[in-house]
């Protein structure tokens, strides 16, 4: 068992990631890393390998080539399930359970997979609400939430498991604008807080004022990568250039 009160605890690598679906190749020799405590945003167009990569990542796909190190140890070899529970994951679409309570849904995970008493995951559960300001909503259902608040139950959920590291997937991309604003700000707390995060997104001003690192793909490659001023301000390549005029 990794000792997750070591310093490094929540530092991520990918090295030289490849991965395709037939002859459709996605990666094509990726590296990433991301230090404890930071946030990385991976910007690119669409069918880039954005998201690819952040399945690659939590094995819900694995590799062909390449290694992942999780605090410094190769997981590639570990139980899938295992490494999920160290991995928090939050998609576009929000997969709560619909028959079941906003607290039921948060309480579920720590009391299937990390053995807590009904009594224990619940208090665990609201907890986690109130973090994301919706324990009124607790004995509510999924469908009597906005998206907005839905996306916050399932960030909730994610955070319940107590990952090392939290993988956003395009989290704001289903919302209605005016949703947007209130779980990017709930995302800019918990890296403030010191949560390492990897977050793909098409917000710009979030990888511009949140984000430690920014990695710019195109073509299943990592084309630039920086601190967000400098890629921003001064883009090397023509690529990233180009993708910025056009999203700026």
């Amino acid at each position: 068992m990794t000792d997750t009160t070591a310093t490094e605890s929540g530092t991520l690598t990918g090295t030289g990631l490849h991965k395709a679906f037939g002859r459709n190749k996605i990666l094509r020799g990726v590296d990433i890393h991301v230090a404890a405590g930071t946030t990385t945003s991976v910007i690119g167009p669409s069918g880039s390998g954005k998201s690819t990569l952040l399945r690659v990542l939590n094995r819900l796909h694995e590799p062909d080539a390449g290694d992942i190190l999780l605090d410094g140890r190769s997981v590639l070899s570990d139980d899938p399930d295992e490494l999920r529970q160290r991995i928090g994951m939050v998609f576009q679409q929000f997969n709560l359970f619909p028959h079941r309570t906003v607290v039921d849904n948060v309480a579920l995970g720590p009391r299937k997979l990390k053995g807590l008493s009904k009594e224990e995951a619940r208090e665990l559960a609201l907890d986690h609400l109130d973090q994301v300001g919706l324990r009124a909503k607790a004995d509510s259902r999924p469908g009597n939430l906005s998206g907005g608040q839905q996306q916050r139950v399932a960030i909730a959920r994610a955070l319940a498991m107590k990952p090392e590291i939290m993988f956003f997937d395009e989290a704001t991309s289903a919302l209605d604008p005016e949703l947007v604003k209130g779980v990017l700000a709930l995302m800019a707390d918990l890296a403030s807080a010191g949560m390492s995060m990897i977050v793909v997104t098409h917000e710009m001003g979030f990888s511009r004022s949140v984000a430690d690192t920014v990695v710019f793909m195109d073509g299943g490659v990592v084309v630039e990568t920086g601190e967000p001023e400098a890629l921003f301000e001064n883009p090397q390549t023509e690529r990233l250039q180009a993708f910025l005029s056009e999203v700026l």
